[in-house]
């Protein structure tokens, strides 16, 4: 056979991305394994950048190729990047969070213009972005409908004297094809295979010119899955060693159980991710690579931790209320304890050798603002199912 003859076999080319508010990575960790290579990533806080370059100069997977920026997005250029297949990020949610004052839009830190910005300035071919799903009820819901809507149009700019309602009309009554295909969806991370309960609103636009309206991201997790590996299978329950036993959520689950019993079928896709699954190998805190004890923890009213066979409660940053917020176990004794940094860690999807230089309470801000990495994962490979992959000329290579 000669040489021109062999079959081509084409390499799938990487994505070309940037990321805004990239934290201490999670986002951008698992879009890194959903195939996406990073050309820029931006973050504001001096402690999640000194993490993420703490772990790039430690040489740790995908982290060690991140281009990791301290700056402030305002003072970005977008089109200096050139084009960019996906642009990502997590504005800051504490304009939109329970806790704080609430004032959205009127927040300061409130940087959806300018996530909205790099979208009209980088044009890529779609983007993604997450925040709290507090920004979908009632109270924010105008502003959501404003932020999809110039997504969609980001070229007409809100004038000064415009408000955001105003915005929203003259966007949507403009005449002017839409650039984008945007739509939203509320997401639980757990169905996506994160071991904690984080629930997120994503969005996803797509630009027209690639010929495809996106769809909402189906689940691969559920607990009907875990119900059955725990009390029809048993398999969970010989996965950790353990005897069948009973949760103390299984009164509430019982519907479920019998439901599930009486059809004699088991649940398609995966099971939930539980804290014991995430924590297993791990063992009790050694003092070693951030699994430290932390005392302190104890259970009052509102505060009363993660159960180990379920999935954790999301992890919080701890701006409010008391430090480190249910940022605890409730072990098999029925004792509690805190999460040390490397379990949290774990909580959120990154690997054992990813540390955390900081105090333990700077540590869990990071983890507790970080989107789970496997919520990105299937995101960014949802897209690029959406899309297709582009196939690159300069990565094809013949094989005999």
């Amino acid at each position: 056979m000669a040489a021109h003859d062999y079959p081509l076999i084409y390499l799938e080319a990487k994505m070309k991305s940037a990321e805004l508010f990239a934290g201490c990575g999670g986002l951008a960790l698992g879009l890194s394994h959903a195939g996406f290579k990073h050309s820029y990533l931006v973050e504001f806080n001096k402690e999640a950048v000194s993490t993420v370059l703490h772990n790039k100069h430690k040489g740790v997977a995908h982290i060690r190729d991140w281009p990791m920026h301290l700056q402030d997005v305002r003072d970005i250029d977008w089109r200096s990047l050139g084009a960019l297949d996906l642009v990502s990020g997590g504005p800051p949610c504490q304009p939109f969070g329970i806790g704080g004052k609430k004032l959205g839009q009127n927040d300061q830190r409130d940087m959806w213009p300018e996530a909205i910005r790099a979208i009209r300035e980088t044009k890529p071919r779609f983007f993604l972005f997450e925040n709290v799903r507090n920004i979908a009820g009632p109270r924010f819901r105008p502003y959501l409908d404003w932020i999809i809507a110039h997504l969609a149009r980001p070229d007409i700019a809100r004038e000064a004297s415009e408000s955001h309602d105003e915005h929203r009309v003259r966007l949507l009554g403009s005449g002017s094809a839409e650039d984008y295909s945007v739509i939203w969806q509320l997401v639980n991370a757990a169905d996506f295979g994160a071991a904690q309960i984080r629930h997120r609103v994503l969005i996803f636009g797509v630009r027209k010119d690639q010929g495809v309206y996106p769809s909402p991201m189906p689940a691969t997790h559920s607990r009907d899955k875990l119900l059955w590996d725990q009390y029809v299978s048993g398999i969970y329950w010989d996965r950790h060693g353990l005897k069948k036993r009973y949760t103390a959520t299984m009164q509430q689950d019982q519907v479920r159980v019998d439901r599930l019993r009486y059809l004699g079928v088991e649940p398609a896709g995966l099971p939930w991710v539980t804290l014991r699954d995430a924590l297993k190998g791990l063992g009790e805190p050694n003092g070693q690579r951030n699994h430290v004890l932390q005392p302190g923890a104890k259970i009052y009213p509102g505060h009363t931790g993660s159960l180990l066979d379920l999935p954790a409660k999301a992890l919080k940053a701890g701006d409010h209320g008391v430090p480190g917020g249910e940022n605890m176990m409730v072990r098999d004794d029925g004792s509690v304890r805190y999460f040390t940094t490397r379990e949290a860690a774990r909580l959120v999807g990154l690997p054992d050798d990813y540390e955390f230089p900081g105090a333990w309470s700077v540590s869990m801000r990071q983890l507790g603002n970080a989107v789970p990495s496997e919520l990105g994962a299937v995101s960014g490979q949802w897209l690029k199912q959406q899309i297709g992959s582009p196939k690159s000329v300069a990565s094809m290579r013949r094989v005999a």
